[in-house]
């Protein structure tokens, strides 16, 4: 059994940052709770751009092709692909692109990252890099195994991991599921999460 957790997936964490950060209130079914991470406070700077009104009417399409890329199971020769290509190519970007999936970035540029994100950015990286590694007995999936067997023989590989509080689980794709963080660290509620792949 093969079980993939991506517990940092990028495009999706740079959206709950910016939803946050921007203050956004974005409407729409199957949004995200708010971040665990309380520091990240509404932004107080000015948007150069004039974009905000903008990225709140189309953030919950961006989550929604940030997620469904999350769920795509992935093609395992696009990194020896990639490898094979000139920099600066057509061909490379688009394999880039399939590799990466959608970004924030893609869409909207840069004006929307201030320096509080590569700051908090910096403190996240640093306070991954101090946790200590966990016993296998006590991995969430591990202590869960009851009900991960079933859902992977239904097919599930992926479990995507997202830094926010309270629960948000769904069914991303053939093979993935999303779940929170919180989710994850509680037996219970990650053993009714994953039976809800089946």
């Amino acid at each position: 059994m093969l079980i993939t957790v991506e517990d940092d997936p990028h495009a999706l964490v740079d959206l709950l940052w910016i939803r946050e950060a921007w203050g956004l209130r974005p409407v729409g079914d199957n949004l995200p709770p708010l971040l665990s991470d309380k520091s990240v406070g509404a932004h107080t700077g000015t948007d150069a751009s004039g974009g905000v009104g903008t990225w709140q009417n189309d953030w919950p399409a961006m989550w929604e092709a940030c997620v469904r890329h999350a769920g795509q199971v992935r093609d395992e020769t696009l990194f020896e692909q990639l490898q094979g290509t000139a920099f600066g190519s057509a061909e490379r970007d688009e394999l880039l692109h399939q590799f990466v999936g959608p970004t924030w970035r893609d869409k909207f540029g840069d004006d929307a990252f201030a320096a509080q994100y590569e700051t908090w950015n910096l403190a996240k990286l640093d306070a991954r890099s101090r946790r200590r590694p966990q016993p296998l007995e006590d991995a969430p999936e591990h202590v869960s195994l009851a009900a991960l067997i079933p859902a992977w023989r239904a097919g599930l590989s992926t479990i995507v991991v997202i830094p926010c509080l309270s629960s948000y689980t769904r069914v991303i794709g053939p093979h993935s599921l999303i779940v929170t963080s919180e989710t994850r660290d509680d037996p219970n509620r990650y053993s009714q999460a994953l039976k809800q792949f089946r």
